[in-house]
């Protein structure tokens, strides 16, 4: 059932007696509605009868998306005991009762969406130094609904009992926190979903698509209860998919790539011959016997013999070649911006701002999941339908654009054989030339000219381009 109420139309009680009728086999007497005040900070608070979630928010905070009648919400949704995710969502600047819904999701382990919003697809940057953001004109919230999420707990303004050590057990927290979120405002129920993400999202992503699909079988079935989230998209760029392809790629980047030769041939045989000795044996017993043990010992392998090794054997930002390694790029001012207390007051934040605790990190490769590859996942996810696109700035070196080909050369779906032998062509915007790509039914692997790690900040037209377009359900193509 949809319902399109603004805060700006409706006062906010009126808002939550009409999401009340909308909840489907809900009623007044049920869910729990009221205001609360917590550390000077006034939020609405919505709790769901029927999953026991908490959702705490404050709506218009005024802070990044200042495009008059754009609503904007941002707070915590109960994910569990002691559990307290943090959200950020914006209204779609154009269309927003019709427009998709799509959720977006930085890496890490263990990093804060916080960086994709304030850096890369968010409503604000900064821009020329600035202590404070201005308008982004190339937001992702042009086109979509736009969901951020700090994941798992205990990153960015999320806080509390963090449980998290693995792709896998973050998956069923991202889908509670978009249960809470769709029984609060039913209205983005069935819409068009998509999942974006970078770095580790080529874990998160495919993971986090397979669980809500496993989800909404189960649904179906009558196995469980909730909402059917119709997932259409999935991008993901500069992804960590697969450890085997993407180590070999560190080598072969490094040697290879036209910014920066890192290697030379003696050091590229070098660390070719210790990639076959040491690191591609310890994946492979990763792979073959899926322990933490192992899994965590092929990155410890894999990591001190080649890519901390080539990291240190040269000058360079290893999330942009084309930056000296003390000098790292894109500027960070966003973070001293959100350690300001007024700007957490205003966003409803509980805790510090943590960009990419190490605690969280650690938990994670503690159970090797970093080795672990998802690239059986993601054949799934693309064989299911699911419009996939795989992306990559051109001048990053931890998730380079080498590696991300392999991987998508490597995807297991009716289209395989003729992806792989699929040339790429020039994929330009509005005439300029950007990148070069290809698509064979619902998948898509696209290389961007001169953007590092995180892709929308170096060429945002682009990036929107490409968001549209995939949120659109069809492959890209040039303008």
């Amino acid at each position: 059932m949809h319902i399109s109420v603004s805060s700006t139309a409706l006062g906010l009680s009126a808002i939550f007696v009409a999401l009340a009728a909308a909840l489907p086999g809900s009623s007044a007497h049920l869910d729990k509605r009221y205001t609360e005040q917590r550390n000077g900070i006034s939020y609405n608070v919505f709790e769901h009868a029927g999953t026991g979630a908490k959702l705490s928010f404050v709506n218009n905070s005024g802070i990044c998306e200042t495009t008059s009648g754009v609503n904007q919400y941002s707070g915590y949704i109960s994910v569990g005991s002691d559990m307290n995710m943090f959200f950020w969502f914006f209204e779609a600047r154009e269309n927003p009762t019709t427009a998709p819904l799509a959720a977006w999701f930085n890496g890490g382990p263990g990093c804060s969406s916080m960086i994709g919003l304030f850096q890369e697809n968010g409503p604000c940057q900064f821009y020329n130094g600035s202590s404070t953001p201005s308008l982004n004109p190339y937001s992702f919230n042009n086109f979509a609904n736009m969901l951020y999420i700090d994941q798992p707990v205990g990153v960015g303004f999320s806080y509390g009992n963090d449980t998290v050590d693995s792709t896998v057990s973050a998956a069923p927290q991202v889908w509670a926190l978009l249960q809470s979120f769709y029984a609060q405002f039913p209205q983005y129920e069935s819409r068009d979903f998509g999942i974006f993400s970078e770095s580790y999202g080529g874990h998160y992503g495919p993971e986090f698509a397979s669980y809500i699909q496993q989800q909404n079988a189960d649904i179906s079935a009558s196995n469980t209860s909730g909402e059917h989230i119709n997932l259409v998209a999935v991008g993901i760029n500069n992804g960590w998919f697969d450890s085997k392809m993407q180590y070999k790629a560190y080598i072969d980047y490094s040697a290879n790539n036209s910014y920066n030769q890192i290697l030379s041939p003696s050091q590229y045989s070098k660390y070719m011959n210790t990639y076959e000795s040491d690191c591609a044996p310890a994946v492979d017993d990763c792979y073959s016997s899926g322990s933490g043990d192992s899994c965590s010992s092929a990155q410890d392998t894999c990591s001190l013999y080649i890519e901390e090794a080539i990291i240190q054997s040269g000058d360079f930002d290893p999330y942009d070649v084309r930056q000296p390694s003390d000098d790292p790029y894109p500027p960070s001012q966003y973070s001293s911006y959100l350690a300001d207390k007024s700007v957490q007051d205003a966003i409803g934040a509980q805790s510090q701002y943590q960009e990419c605790p190490n605690d969280a990190y650690q938990k994670f490769s503690k159970t090797g999941d970093n080795t672990r590859s998802f690239l059986a996942t993601l054949s799934d996810v693309v064989q299911s339908g699911v419009t996939v696109l795989v992306w990559a700035g051109d001048a990053d070196w931890i998730c380079n654009y080498m590696g991300v080909l392999a991987v998508a050369n490597s995807v297991s779906f009716d289209g395989s054989d003729d992806f792989k032998a699929k040339e790429l062509q020039p994929y330009t915007v509005n005439g300029k030339e950007t990148g070069k790509y290809k698509t064979v039914n619902n998948l898509t692997y696209l290389q961007v000219y001169a953007a590092g790690h995180e892709v929308p900040y170096y060429q945002p037209e682009t990036a929107l381009q490409v968001f549209i377009q995939t949120m659109q359900k069809k492959g890209i193509s040039s303008t």
